[in-house]
């Protein structure tokens, strides 16, 4: 196990000289920056298996892992000089990438992750990694796709009323207050097709003007408390009726980011909240950050 001294608190970035994370470290570096934090790079190397008799695997020796340790390190230790105004760390985890960005996830404030890398790091946002990081992590995770348009000055968030999407509220309404950006908060909902395709030339179930004003309800509600906390904040609220990937990615392509929760409820974000981040990581054109909802902590008996 990582000792948590290395991520506790901090902005961690996974980091494996590719391009995209060289683009996912700025990004991170930016935030550290933005909120006072340190910064670590960490780079998840795997060996090579190879192949012994009768096809059985064999572990990569030692003298393999621990160069492949010190040059992964040494590349690090480069790239931190980047960054001299910060409090960075290095670190290299021998392990699978996934498995060590969700245990950096436990103690770190915010992980950040390319789009695609090289090394231990490739695919990790159009493969399965990227996945079960975005959808696992104990933190909010970062996916810098791309770049943010130059000057941009607003985080869109996707809102149902969830948990989990309160708890991507209240990280959009923090980065907003924090760096003076506006707010845009995407309520997208939909009428569910099931009943339609059942009978599909049968009344719709609930009248529309009814699930529409039951919406704006909604959406207004959750809403109140954060727009109380955050009086420094502009914010405008948008009630889309859209499939929400289509409404968030639209909404978002000349925001600094779009933020989402990790799980939602019904047909208000047309689908659960997993399915949206999942499709804004492949669609999105602009950094993505989805938030996990804050663990229920259970009252004593």
């Amino acid at each position: 196990m990582t000792d948590e001294r290395a991520y506790q608190g901090r902005i961690v970035v996974g980091f494996d000289g590719s391009e995209t994370s060289s683009r996912a470290a700025t990004w991170a570096a930016d935030e550290a920056r933005s909120q006072g934090r340190g910064l670590t790079l960490v780079h998840a190397i795997l060996p090579p298996v190879t192949t012994g008799g009768l096809g059985v695997g064999l572990p990569p020796s030692l003298d393999l892992i621990e160069q492949l340790e010190r040059q992964a390190k040494d590349q690090l230790d480069e790239y931190a000089g980047t960054f001299p105004d910060l409090d960075v760390r290095t670190l290299v985890s021998v392990g699978a990438p996934s498995a060590v960005m969700l245990e950096a996830s436990e103690s770190a404030d915010l992980v950040v992750v390319g789009s695609r890398g090289r090394g231990g790091f490739t695919g990790l946002l159009l493969g399965s990694v990227g996945g079960q990081v975005a959808a696992h992590a104990a933190c909010p995770v970062a996916v810098i796709r791309g770049a943010a348009p130059e000057g941009a000055s607003r985080v869109v968030v996707g809102i149902d009323g969830s948990p989990a999407a309160e708890a991507a509220l209240a990280f959009a309404f923090q980065e907003a207050s924090r760096r003076g950006w506006s707010l845009i908060a995407i309520h997208a909902w939909d009428v569910p097709a099931y009943d339609l395709l059942i009978v599909p030339n049968g009344p719709v179930p609930v009248p529309l003007a009814d699930v529409a004003d039951d919406e704006v309800r909604l959406a207004a509600e959750v809403l109140a408390g954060f727009r109380a906390d955050y009086p420094d904040v502009d914010v405008e609220e948008r009630l889309v009726r859209s499939p929400a990937v289509q409404a968030l990615v639209e909404a978002s392509s000349d925001a600094a980011m779009v933020v989402v929760g990790t799980h939602g409820h019904g047909p208000a974000m047309g689908a659960l909240l997993g399915s949206v981040s999942n499709g804004l990581l492949h669609k999105s054109p602009v950094p993505v950050v989805v938030v996990p909802p804050v663990p229920h902590e259970p009252s004593a008996a």
